[in-house]
């Protein structure tokens, strides 16, 4: 078994959101949940086939992401994996929805940070073993980060 960590994209701007599925109709199903998570949701996603041709499929409402989620996509090279780069929504808004799709099994991140997904190849093919979400902490919160942790949440309106 040969170990890899592969480097996800992730553009200013954009969140991604890498997961497990099982069928070839998760690209479909994928696509019908981000067109109706929020009101002006641009994406792109792409689902790495594991059987018959072994394709990339993809789908999305903006070319741009769509590309960017098929490239990355075919870097992990992972079968049934999934990717979906989202523009003017939030993971926070389509995660519950993605979970509830039938094919979806896991969701390995939902994230804007530098991302690697670590990656098992086996002659079999490939898995995704798990993923490297940010950096390391650099310490522990003191009360003025707190405050102002508060302060932005309430400021871009997720809390009251």
């Amino acid at each position: 078994m040969e170990l890899s960590a592969v480097t996800v994209e992730v553009p200013s701007g954009l969140n991604v959101i890498v997961g497990q599925a099982h069928f070839i109709k998760t690209v479909e199903d994928l696509h019908e949940v981000l067109v109706g998570a929020s009101e002006y949701p641009e994406f792109g996603l792409a689902f790495c086939e594991a059987s018959g041709p072994c394709l990339v499929r993809t789908s999305g409402n903006a070319p741009d992401l769509e590309d960017l989620a098929a490239r990355n996509a075919e870097s992990i090279g992972a079968g049934h994996c999934f990717i979906a780069y989202l523009r003017n929504a939030f993971p926070l808004n389509v995660l519950t929805a993605i979970k509830q799709v039938p094919e979806v099994c896991t969701i390995h991140c939902a994230t804007a940070n530098p991302l690697e997904v670590l990656v098992a190849q086996t002659d079999l093919g490939r898995g995704i073993l798990g993923v490297v979400d940010g950096v390391a902490p650099a310490g522990i919160e003191t009360e003025h980060d707190k405050a102002v942790r508060r302060t932005f949440l309430r400021t871009i309106g997720y809390k009251l």
